[in-house]
């Protein structure tokens, strides 16, 4: 059965479908957004720990307390905290982050339906693109930490792996949290992607999986010395 998309407003673009109205404006407009966020985000000398998840987790959520209870553990620990700056998860991170006194640095995205800006990024940054966001995400984070999420989510953490898988980065610890929530994908990539010869054996090391707040803080601490 076919799926009918959601009614948008006529006036909200496709902007990569549209990049032939003004292409060369464009460019200067994605120019704008990285070397805003490359001169916002420079300044801040603490590692900083990108935290990914669902933008649809409510507050009661235990995931959300989780997130919340990770971020505030990270500042304890020397270290900013980013996130997408939306809401759910991405809001539990910054508050745990503003709450403990620490850097909390919110990278939201203009989206026509769900997301806006949360309150507790005291480092708000905002974005038109995709791409120019996720570098900034990768670019300036020490360690990711992917709490469950939808193809946000997975977008993020599939870009990373790959850039450390091709060694276009430097490796750094990738956490997946929520055994329950991860344990059907990385049965897929261990039972099929591995067995296919997709992928090598070393790779699946990139990923890591914790479920308590302490022993996720304990691990960054072990392998991103401040």
């Amino acid at each position: 059965m076919a799926v009918i998309p959601e009614k948008v407003d006529d006036r909200q673009q496709y902007w990569l479908d549209t990049f032939n109205v003004g292409d060369s404006w464009r460019l200067f407009r994605i120019m704008s957004e990285f070397v805003e966020g490359f001169d916002n985000l420079s300044v801040v000398k603490s590692p900083a720990v990108s935290i990914f998840g669902s933008a649809r987790i409510s507050r009661e959520n235990p995931y959300y307390k989780l997130a919340e209870k990770v971020a505030s553990g990270l500042v304890e620990a020397g270290y900013a905290v980013i996130t997408g700056g939306g809401p759910g998860i991405m809001e539990a991170g910054n508050k745990g982050a503003a709450e403990a006194g620490g850097i909390s640095i919110g990278l939201n995205i203009d989206l026509p339906f769900e997301q806006e800006q949360n309150r507790y990024a005291n480092m708000p940054l905002e974005f038109k693109y995709f791409f120019v966001r996720k570098v900034m995400l990768i670019k300036y984070a020490t360690a990711f930490i992917c709490m469950p999420g939808g193809f946000g989510t997975l977008d993020e953490l599939f870009e990373a792996v790959t850039l450390i898988q091709t060694r276009r980065i430097k490796g750094f610890p990738i956490i997946l949290v929520g055994s329950e929530y991860w344990k059907g994908m990385l049965d897929w990539i261990k039972g099929t992607m591995l067995e296919a010869g997709k992928i090598k054996k070393e790779d699946l090391f990139i990923l890591n999986q914790f479920d308590e707040a302490e022993d996720i803080v304990g691990y960054i601490k072990r392998t991103v010395i401040i």
